[in-house]
């Protein structure tokens, strides 16, 4: 498990430190700032290849359109995300990216960005109040996970006993996902869910949630999980605990499932967009600066791609060809 870990680490930072982001956290200050205007993009932990693909997007994004930039993370700390938006307007930044640390938690921040004339633009994850961002870019979780859900139950033969493994409570797609698992799953009287426990979108927290769930539950045939970081916990211990009867399923369409898939581990997930909404909120963020308005409604609902077997080799860093 933590060689698997390890591994990810590295090429995750690797694939960061190539594309020259400057990733910093809320006390540290980038380079003298420069005649050109600046764009903050903040999202959770880079650990996770998701989070970032979403700063290296946005970053290449913003760079291409001639801002300096500055990348930050907040662990998904809603104080140390408020930290950082006080650095992005301390430091007068033109626009801020944020795939955020709470949907209720950041409305303050969002608030404070307002006041100071800084706009915000979200991405991935939303905020539970309208008329505060400017945008608010994210995947069609609820399409998505009637996806995955649907080819899971499939995949089951409609039948048998899972588990679901939920992420963060305080991100609301945690539950949207859910919801729309449960809009399939719930229908189909042979499918029995005999258990449910979040891991927070983390790995490890994964990996030991479904030890235990195997451990309580043997009868699992089945894992449907609320992202790609969680499926690969439990594929972990799915191995650890030689269970190689088991299903797992995930939503996010990350390299290392996308490669679990093809190595026949993972048997699915659904490839959330985030190479598209990473760079259209810079480019409507740039849009705005130029002329006061995107010309776009705030929320934007992005479509999400089951990946399978069958299609698996044409995604390549968030991105099927032909999409």
């Amino acid at each position: 498990m933590n060689r698997i870990i390890q591994r990810r680490t590295i090429a995750i930072l690797a694939l960061v430190a190539a594309l020259g982001v400057a990733v910093v956290g809320a006390s540290g200050v980038s380079a003298s700032p420069t005649a050109k205007k600046l764009m903050v993009i903040i999202t959770p932990a880079h650990t996770n290849p998701f989070f970032a693909s979403e700063a290296v997007i946005a970053n290449n994004e913003a760079k291409r359109l001639g801002y300096s930039t500055l990348v930050l993370s907040h662990n998904d700390d809603p104080n140390l995300q408020s930290q950082q938006f006080d650095l992005a307007i301390s430091r007068h930044a033109a626009a801020i990216i944020l795939d955020n640390a709470g949907a209720d938690a950041t409305i303050a921040a969002v608030k404070k960005a307002n006041k100071a004339g800084v706009p915000v633009f979200l991405i991935d994850r939303e905020i539970n109040r309208n008329g505060l961002a400017k945008a608010q870019l994210v995947s069609n979780n609820f399409q998505g996970a009637v996806l995955g859900a649907t080819y899971f139950a499939k995949l089951m033969g409609a039948k048998g006993d899972y588990a679901e493994l939920l992420g963060k409570a305080s991100d609301t797609n945690a539950g949207v996902r859910s919801k729309g698992y449960h809009s399939v799953l719930n229908g189909l009287k042979g499918m029995k869910m005999v258990a449910q426990q979040t891991a927070n979108w983390d790995q490890t927290q994964a990996f030991n949630v479904t030890q235990t769930m195997l451990q309580a539950h043997p009868t699992i045939k089945g894992i449907i999980s609320g992202n790609d970081t969680m499926a690969l916990g439990a594929e972990a211990a799915l191995k650890a605990a030689k269970r190689t009867d088991v299903i797992v399923t995930g939503l996010d369409g990350s390299p290392d499932v996308v490669s679990s898939i093809l190595a026949g581990g993972i048997k699915a997930t659904v490839l959330q967009p985030i190479a598209v909404f990473s760079k259209l909120a810079v480019d409507e963020a740039n849009t705005y600066i130029k002329t006061g308005k995107t010309g776009k409604a705030e929320k934007q609902l992005l479509p999400c791609y089951l990946i399978t077997k069958a299609n698996a080799k044409k995604v390549h860093n968030f991105v099927l060809a032909g999409t």
